[in-house]
This record gives C-alpha cells, structure tokens and sequence, in this order.
C-alpha cells in the first residue's frame, strides 16, 4: 500500500509541476530549461518497467481519484509537449538547435513509423498535430521524398513550424496548415495519415476520415495504453464496418507505441 501511495505522490507532483510551467509559458524561451527537464524525468518515467506493477494495480482498483490524477495529467502533459516544441522552434531561431532526451526519443522511432507499410517517394503524407517543431514531417520529407502536409489548430505553433519548415527543410515537398482535415484537399490523395499522440480527438476524426480519404489510405496512430496512457490518449475500440487495426508497432522503450488502420 505504501509503494501505491508513493506512486501516486509522485504523479500529483508531475501534474503540480506541469500545471507551473503551463501557466509560466510567455512567448519566450524562458522557463523552457525546467520544461525540458520536467519532460524528459517524465518520459522515463512512463517508460520504466519498474513501474509498470504499481500501475497495473492502481488501474485495477479503478479508483475514481485515481482515474482522474490520470486523466489530468495526460492532458496537462500534452499541453506541456506543445509548449516545449514552441521553446525549441524559438530556439531554433535564435541559432540553438539542441535536441532533448524527449526529442531524441521520438525522432528514433519515426523509421518504424508505418510498420510493414513502407514510405516511397510517391507516398503523400499527411500529420495530424504537427505542432510548432514538426519534425515527424520534416524527418519524413528529407529520408523518403514525400510530399507530406501538417495541420495543427494552435496559431502560433504553424507561425513556428513554418519558420522551422524554412530552416531546416528548405526545397523539400513539405508544409504546414491551419485547417481542419475535413476542409483540406489534400485528405483525399493521401496514402497515409499520422496522428500525434497528443490530439484528444483523434478517434472522432479517424471516424470522419472514412468518407474523405481513398480505399487504400494507411491510418498510423501514436497512442499509448497503460502506463503509458499517463502521456498519450489511449487506443479505443474503431467502428468494424469502417477501420480494421491490421498491425501494432510496439516499442516498450519509446514514449508512445502505434497502431495501423486500414479500411474494412
């Protein structure tokens, strides 16, 4: 009982620091040292397998509190996510180009990203949540060709991906937009979609992109369950007669793991 106790110590402490820094952020970079230190403790964090027992027997009781401590940090921690990748496209623009353990972690991951589904020069790409340093579709664009699309919601964080866009990925098929994906054309001729981690909605919008993408359209989702569910939005059940999960990219030392949809 202790060590649950402790555990759950611990992630009110996450969440009071997350709720510190959010509330810190002003436009600048500063506070964005103790923003990357508070994120990458957390990652590893969330990717200990020491951790993983206490978690599982908290998830079990199904306490309310509990439930919620989660909840909220899942949410809190995506805000944070967004505002570090504001710190380092500002940065970037003051010359430092400093990758964190965070970073480091994701970028690691990207060659794996669609599974058995290989990127071409051919593929068009679209990324769901690109945020302010889209590095998933600048990675994508420089390794495979591709022409590959961004949208996001936040003003300011395609303000910065585009002037991260301009300086590290100049002369690449590469952009990003403020737009839903129901209003962009460029849903219908994409071969495959990316959701980050981080977007709360992405079931519902997986949903609504059965009509507007074609037949042979590759849905790569970021989630992250269990203990991981404390830093992503977690798998959820797809409606049968729309998508089918036909393969799972699992990588217990990454932040997030994905799952690939293609249509019934």
């Amino acid at each position: 009982m202790n060590e649950m106790w402790k555990f759950q110590e611990h992630l009110r402490a996450f969440l009071a620091k997350f709720n510190h820094l959010s509330r810190q952020y002003d436009h600048t970079v500063n506070n964005s040292l103790e923003m990357e230190r508070v994120i990458n403790e957390y990652s590893k964090f969330v990717t200990d397998k020491g951790n993983l027992e206490v978690w599982d027997r908290l998830e079990h009781q199904k306490s309310s509190d509990f439930l919620q401590l989660a909840i909220d940090l899942r949410r809190e921690s995506a805000i944070c996510v967004a505002i570090m990748e504001k710190y380092r496209a500002l940065k970037l623009q003051k010359g430092d180009v400093e990758i964190t353990e965070y970073f480091k972690n994701i970028e690691s991951c990207i060659e794996e990203e669609f599974g058995s589904f290989r990127l071409s020069s051919n593929s068009k790409v679209l990324f769901i949540g690109s945020g302010a340093f889209p590095m998933t579709p600048i990675l994508i664009a420089k390794r495979t060709g591709a022409e590959v699309v961004g949208i996001d919601i936040d003003n300011e964080a395609i303000e910065l991906g585009r002037n991260v866009i301009e300086k590290l990925s100049s002369g690449l098929n590469i952009r990003v937009e403020k737009v839903l994906v129901e209003n962009l054309e460029f849903t219908k001729e994409a071969t495959h979609i990316i959701f980050s981690s981080t977007v709360e909605n992405k079931y519902d919008l997986l949903d609504q992109l059965y009509l507007s993408t074609n037949e042979h359209i590759v849905v790569a989702m970021r989630y992250g369950d269990h203990l991981k569910s404390l830093f992503n939005f977690p798998l959820q059940v797809v409606n049968p007669q729309r998508w089918k999960l036909v393969e799972h990219v699992r990588r217990p030392d990454h932040v997030f793991d994905v799952a690939l949809y293609k249509k019934t």
